[in-house]
């Protein structure tokens, strides 16, 4: 960007803003199209323009005394605040309330001491040590204000219309116009701040199995409520699926789940349990963990037991495993306890059942065949989420033409090391006509109890260019 500036001036060229800022966008777009998709793009191009659009030129604020650069300062941090808001609420789903007082202390901070002491330190090295203090200071008071009581609002993802019509708002708020003209930013911006994801009607949900590889999650949404149905694998020390999948997509559709769900302690499962609970402390987390297990001293848990159920808006949920004696008897095998959930929507006017959905965790066959014993026809469900990823050891025939499902979802990651699908697994469900849709292949995979024979699958929906075509 300072090339392309430094290039037009050294060829004499005197440009209106409009056209300096529109050819540094135009370079860069040449030089990397990627950039274009990425965040940092936007917001640096748009907070320029909107520094140059509500410039009013050359003022005694430059040349004036120390207060008149601090209101210039002032002024300046907030009409970029203010204006960037409505983008940064589109491009991330949330916006920090206290990012004014941060740059207030960042800028500064870092022009007049982390950049003088970066450059002084090519010539005299040592000086890089105290760069690197001065940066660790800074981050020390950053991270003090990121954790102040609501320092982050956060809202629904907005539709496109919705987040265009937000940053006119946000710009009309900021331009040097008539005051009635400006107050048009407030109408345009509310669509966005006051966004709802749509839910589904009462006595119907709907569910997503998210993309998080090799693992399970799946978010359950009813008419008010919302349920995570395990949390998938912890990838490191510092990063798992909660963090980078979970809490993201519970933000998109404006959710705090009131229930937890973790069916057994194996880390694809239970791997991004903390860090959804760290931020949803309110949930109630329902698990067959032992009460010794890290994340049970963490949060207070309660164990699932066949016959639990509730009700939330007409839909009625109930554990069907494990029994109390399963846990008397539990092996080195988590996968023998694992929480299996049936959901139910509401009977219709005319007294026929609403369409079911069955979670399995990671039960094996001895499972399956004991459910086929004590439930019989109640098995039967619409939409089955594929024991244990597809596993050679879990689908037996007695389970499948148990539960007769439409469709099935298996969570999977792609060529994973487990061979999830395994061949013959999937082979008793195409022997039995019975649909699967794979992660590789869909992506998130959303279903409704309204329309129990369709699955909606996001990587067709949002498919780009250069996505793997999966078979």
């Amino acid at each position: 960007m300072l090339a392309t500036v430094g290039l037009l001036r050294l060829a004499g060229l005197r440009w209106p803003w409009p056209y300096v800022w529109g050819g540094v966008a135009a370079a860069m777009a040449l030089i990397d199209p990627w950039a274009l998709l990425q965040p940092g793009f936007w917001l640096s191009f748009v907070a320029v323009g909107i520094l140059f659009a509500t410039d009013d030129g050359p003022t005694h604020a430059r040349s004036g005394g120390l207060g008149a650069r601090c209101r210039a300062l002032l002024r300046e941090q907030g009409v970029i605040t203010v204006s960037l808001a409505p983008l940064t609420l589109a491009l991330f789903g949330q916006v920090s309330l206290v990012g004014l007082v941060a740059n207030l202390v960042a800028i500064p901070w870092v022009t007049l001491v982390v950049t003088p002491l970066a450059l002084a330190g090519a010539l005299w090295p040592p000086l890089w040590d105290a760069g690197a203090w001065a940066v660790g200071a800074l981050m020390q008071v950053l991270q003090v204000l990121a954790l102040l009581p609501g320092g982050v609002w956060s809202a629904a993802a907005a539709p496109v219309w919705a987040a265009w019509a937000g940053l006119a708002g946000g710009l009309l708020l900021v331009m040097r116009l008539p005051p009635p003209l400006r107050a048009l930013g407030l109408p345009l911006m509310w669509p966005l701040l006051a966004w709802q994801a749509p839910r589904p009607p009462a006595g119907q949900f709907e569910l997503l199995a998210a993309d998080i590889g090799q693992g399970t999650a799946v978010i359950v949404r009813t008419a008010t409520r919302s349920l995570l149905y395990d949390t998938g694998p912890r990838f490191g020390s510092d990063s798992d699926a909660g963090q980078r999948v979970l809490l993201p997509l519970l933000r998109a559709f404006g959710d705090r789940p009131e229930r937890v769900v973790v069916s057994h302690r194996d880390n694809d499962h239970i791997g991004g349990a903390a860090s959804v609970l760290a931020q949803h402390e309110d949930a109630a987390l329902l698990s067959s963990i032992e009460h010794g297990h890290p994340l049970a001293v963490l949060h207070r848990h309660t164990r699932c037991l066949a016959g639990q159920h509730w009700t939330w808006d007409g839909v009625d949920f109930e554990f069907l495993h494990p029994r109390a004696a399963d846990y008397a008897v539990r092996s080195d095998k988590p996968n023998t306890v694992s929480c299996v959930l049936r959901i139910t929507a509401a009977a219709d006017a005319r007294g026929v059942v609403g369409a079911c959905a069955l979670l399995t965790g990671d039960i094996e066959r001895a499972q399956e065949l004991a459910l086929v014993s004590t439930q019989g026809d109640r098995l039967r469900c619409e939409l089955l989420l594929v024991p244990h990823h597809g596993s050679k050891t879990s689908s037996s025939e007695v389970f499948l033409d148990a539960v007769q499902p439409r469709v099935a979802l298996v969570q999977a990651g792609y060529r994973n090391r487990y061979g999830h699908p395994a061949e013959p697994v999937m082979a008793r469900y195409a022997q039995r006509g019975i649909p699967v849709w794979t992660s590789p292949a869909c992506g998130a995979a959303g279903w409704s109890s309204s329309a129990p024979d369709q699955v909606r699958c996001e990587r067709e929906l949002t498919r780009r260019y250069w996505h793997h075509a999966t078979p």
